[in-house]
This record gives C-alpha cells, sequence and structure tokens, in this order.
C-alpha cells in the first residue's frame, strides 16, 4: 500500500504498512521455529500500543521515565553533538519523548516511523499541536524491513538525523540487532548520525518486575498478540488457554517474554493447524540488555562509531550518539 493522506496541513501519513500475506508468512515461518516466535512488532495494533503506553506509565517501568527525565536534562548537549538536520524517529509510538530534542534542535521537520497507523495518525497530530510550526511526517511500516525512505520534499537532499530510544534495539537478537544498526547506516546516509537508547543490566528481580506489572499490563499486551491474529488472520486461539511470563535469562543478558500453553492444544492459523504442547511457549518478544561496552563493539560491528554517551545517576540507562565509521 503507497495511499498518502494528510492528516493536517502540514502533517501527512505515507502507509507501508505489510499486507495480510506478508504477515501469514511471517507467522508460518514464526511457528515453525523452536521455540515459536513471532516478530515482535506484531505486538503493536492500535490496541497494542494503547497498552504498551499504559506499560510505560507502570512504576515498575522505569525506563520512559527514566529516558524523558535524561532526554528534558541533555537535549541541548545532545543538540549539539548531532548537529543540524531533520530528526527520523523510528518506532514513535506517541512521539512523546522528541520534544526536548526538537525544540533543542530548533527542528523545522520531523518523520516518525510505526507499525500502527492509527496510532502513529494521532501521535503526529498531537505533535503538529505541540509543535504548530513544525513540519511532520508519518510512515507507517515495519523499520526493519524498509529499504528507503520515500522520496519526500521532508528528507530529500537534507541530513537524516535518526532517533531511536526507548532501548527498542532490544527487541532484536544481537545478529539481528546488526543488521538494523546496519540498514538505519543506509536509511541516514553517509553523513547522517544516531541517538540510540539502550537499556543495561541490572537487579533480577527490578528487571523482572518492569516486564510482569502488577496491573496485569504486561500480560494483557502479551495476550491481546492473539485477539489480533484471530481478528487479521481469521486464526483459532484461545487467549485464556495460556498464560504470561516473563523472566531474565542470564547467559543472554535479556528477558523473555512469552505466552505459555496450559494445556495440549492445537490452532489454525495462517492456513494451517499447529500443536501446542502443555507448557510450550510462544515467544512474544525479548528485550536485551547491553552493558555500555557491550553496546559500543555490536555498534562497531556494525559500522557506526561511538561519539558521545549520557546516563542516567543510576547508570541503568544510556543514550548512545553514533556516527558512521570513515
Amino acid at each position: 500500500m503507497n495511499s498518502t493522506g494528510f492528516l493536517s496541513k502540514d502533517a501527512a501519513l505515507i502507509d507501508l504498512h505489510p499486507v495480510a500475506a506478508d504477515m501469514e508468512r511471517l507467522v508460518v515461518e514464526g511457528l515453525s521455529r523452536v521455540p515459536k516466535q513471532l516478530p515482535a512488532w506484531f505486538l503493536y495494533d492500535a490496541e497494542g500500543s494503547r497498552l504498551f503506553e499504559a506499560i510505560c506509565r507502570q512504576p515498575e517501568y522505569r525506563l520512559t521515565a527514566t529516558e524523558t527525565e535524561l532526554l528534558r536534562q541533555q537535549a541541548k548537549a545532545m543538540a549539539m553533538a548531532m548537529g543540524p538536520g531533520v530528526p527520523i524517529e523510528f518506532g514513535a509510538g506517541s512521539a512523546r519523548k522528541v520534544s526536548p530534542l526538537l525544540e533543542a534542535l530548533s527542528a523545522s521537520a520531523y518523520v516518525a516511523l510505526d507499525i500502527s497507523a492509527s496510532h502513529l495518525a494521532e501521535a503526529c497530530a498531537a505533535l503538529q499541536r505541540r509543535h504548530p510550526r513544525l513540519d511532520v511526517l508519518g510512515i507507517c511500516c515495519d523499520y526493519s524491513q524498509l529499504q528507503a525512505l520515500p522520496d519526500h520534499p521532508l528528507l530529500v537532499g537534507r541530513r537524516r538525523l535518526g532517533f531511536y530510544p526507548g532501548s527498542s534495539l532490544g527487541n532484536f537478537e544481537p545478529q539481528q540487532a546488526r543488521g538494523l544498526l546496519r540498514q538505519f547506516a543506509r536509511l541516514l546516509g553517509p553523513d547522517g548520525c544516531l541517538l540510540i537508547g539502550i537499556d543495561q543490566p541490572r537487579q533480577v528481580a527490578s528487571l523482572e518486575a518492569a516486564y510482569n506489572d502488577r496491573a496485569g499490563y504486561s500480560a494483557a499486551f502479551a495476550t491481546n498478540l492473539l485477539t489480533r491474529l484471530n481478528r487479521d488472520l481469521k486464526a483459532s486461539f484461545e487467549p485464556g488457554a495460556f498464560t504470561y511470563r516473563a523472566r531474565w535469562q542470564p547467559m543472554e543478558d535479556r528477558i523473555e517474554m512469552a505466552l505459555v500453553s496450559q494445556a495440549q492444544q492445537q490452532v489454525a492459523v495462517a492456513g494451517q493447524d499447529w500443536r501446542f504442547a502443555a507448557g510450550e511457549a510462544l515467544i512474544t518478544e525479548y528485550s536485551y540488555k547491553y552493558a555500555p561496552e557491550a553496546f559500543t563493539a555490536l555498534a562497531a560491528e556494525a559500522g557506526w562509531r561511538a561519539v558521545r554517551r549520557w546516563s542516567d545517576p543510576n547508570d541503568h540507562f544510556s543514550l548512545h550518539l553514533l556516527e558512521p565509521q570513515p
């Protein structure tokens, strides 16, 4: 799909969301894996995006508040280090974090990429209201598969400043993360840069609580994946037949989030029947945590050079500024 519709006088939306056939192919690939695992972006339909915003407000999930405060305090220093250009936010979500950076950069344009068209439209419209002089472009897409940014007046001939907050890189396994960072380098160009948020390892109890909040939003977020598959792909999941689990895996430095089958069962999806054993997990997403040295090494393998790093007082979370290696 390549339709373009206007959100307001200055904010536009380009819809490149994967079609249902692509989703079916990815479901077949994911359910054929051992363990079964689906792409994390499947979680972010309109309801999933709403639930994730609720997770970010829970007291156990400190990442969003920590990053937001770090951006508020250090935006001027970050903007000075980044230099002029158009900010391009990957996985923009509500697009609330970027405002201090936009103001510090004195940006005249902003581009947001996200997978949920309705959520992206709302986020861009809200950002336009907060910054009425800003030109805003939303691109609905799976940014991990985007081969090129559209030829749009806000992008053509302008230096590109990548912004990837929220430690979303942690949703990708290390080999995939390296590939994504290489892809960002291609999308941003040789004179671009990337400001990226990275969550770090810390106390296990704190990490596990962040992904299994007492209010139950994390569990509802994961379970909504099954509801989406039932709706969009005519699957036959019984959401009540699965329970949510989040656990730290120390050998991989990651949180594993999964829906665990409570009994042996068979589910129809993507034109096939799939068997789940009792206790079998469907991985909904991972969240890898990187110590600063581990992340800069990963970035270097993907062709990036570390320029600056900013962290919170507890050194639990970092924002890294990267530039392409010469």
